[in-house]
């Protein structure tokens, strides 16, 4: 069995990623967890524990689908972009209180994506209160309460 690491370990490496990232050098995302451990020859939760303090001063963020992520450098994933964009257009009245949404098809063809990026951006929108389902007859944007 390996000897556990010294204290403080993952804000050693926290700093060197923290670096690392100020350089410029994790614009496309940050490397895996297991190869973190590798490259500092410590455990998972040592890593995770230095990606979460990474989290904690806002360097970086998790991005479902994607991974971990320098914070402003990568594009937003697919559905948050949609989600955002379909909040933009729900904010500045265009689409407005109880207006139907678009089909999931039609979004679909229109932010080229798949059904499931689409699926995923309403069901964001309608658990944050802006959206609503009606089974069997489509989405609607909610009215303010």
């Amino acid at each position: 069995m390996a000897s556990p690491s010294p204290r403080g370990t993952y804000q050693v490496i926290s700093q060197v990623l923290r670096e690392r990232i100020a350089a410029g050098d994790y614009m496309d995302g940050l490397p895996s967890e297991a190869e973190i451990g590798r490259e500092f020859g410590v455990a998972r939760t040592t890593v995770r524990r230095a990606l979460r303090a990474l989290e904690e001063v806002g360097a970086i963020k998790t991005v479902a689908g994607v991974g971990r992520t320098v914070v402003g450098s990568a594009e937003a994933a697919p559905y948050e972009r949609i989600m955002n964009d379909l909040l933009g257009k729900i904010r500045s009245g265009e689409l407005a209180a109880g207006a139907r949404l678009p089909s999931e098809a039609l979004l679909a063809e229109t932010y080229a994506v798949a059904r499931g990026t689409v699926r995923r951006a309403v069901r964001e929108l309608e658990t944050s209160g802006y959206v609503e389902a009606r089974h069997g007859v489509g989405r609607f944007v909610r009215f303010a309460s």
